[in-house]
């Protein structure tokens, strides 16, 4: 039996990928486990841009200096924070932890799907937002924090276990 915290220990950046297309079906399903993480008084304030067409997966692998795999994925999501949605003032920030556990969510569904994803970091790059949200033509409003291709892949991912006891520590540092 599989559980949650294997699809957690064996999760692992997927950069190359089968060349067939993600099924409707496991879109959503990522999309759901995305909406089903944790938000700063429910704030929800996440926003998602689901790419498919090769020459926009072209452009963001362009503007993106670690993410020249985009192109050869199959679909790629970017999470962006909505700030119309977003608390106000010196709370704002919280969109991008709100964010950030929509996008670990949507790594270990990947994973659990049978599919691979890496996280392609935008935010807070002002270079990388810009080409983004150009590319996606996202309102003013919305900020790309991530791109995410996704898709099966090619061979199995090598797993790295991090477990580090040195950087545990109890009570105080």
């Amino acid at each position: 039996m599989i559980m949650a915290i294997d699809e957690i220990y064996t999760r692992a950046s997927v950069r190359a990928y089968e060349k067939r297309p993600v099924e409707e079906e496991k879109v959503k399903a990522l999309l759901k486990a995305a909406m089903s993480a944790p938000s700063a008084g429910n704030k929800q304030p996440w926003a998602f841009v689901v790419v498919t067409e090769a020459e926009r997966l072209k452009a963001l692998s362009e503007v993106l200096p670690y993410g020249g795999m985009i192109k050869e994925a199959p679909l790629a999501i970017a999470v962006c924070g909505d700030m119309t949605r977003a608390f106000a003032g010196d709370e704002q920030d919280f969109w991008v932890q709100d964010a950030s556990a929509a996008t670990e969510n949507i790594l270990l569904a990947a994973r659990s799907l049978g599919l691979g994803a890496v996280w392609i970091g935008v935010y807070p790059m002002k270079d990388r937002a810009a080409g983004v949200a150009r590319i996606l033509e996202l309102p003013e409003q919305a900020v790309p924090l991530n791109v995410l291709p996704v898709g099966y892949p090619q061979k199995e991912p090598h797993v790295i276990d991090k477990w580090d006891e040195k950087k545990i520590h109890r009570e105080k540092w």
